[in-house]
């Protein structure tokens, strides 16, 4: 049973996320021809205070980007 792990910064909508689990679903049902049921989606959330790109956090590059 293939566990697809997502892992973003906070702040998709619920619909959005459920469009990535069926969007991610339905890929890996074409990549490999197996059956949808089998397919676990997850998707975890980080607070973009808590996730960092070339050391600064996701919300220290949003302030820099809003300047």
């Amino acid at each position: 049973m293939p566990l697809i792990h997502v892992n973003q910064p906070t702040g998709q909508t619920t619909e959005q996320k459920a469009a990535i689990v069926r969007e991610l679903t339905e890929a890996y049902v074409r990549a490999t021809g197996g059956k949808p049921e089998s397919v676990w989606v997850t998707i975890e959330e980080t607070a973009k205070d808590n996730w960092g790109i070339a050391g600064e956090t996701l919300t220290a590059r949003a302030a820099k980007a809003a300047k």
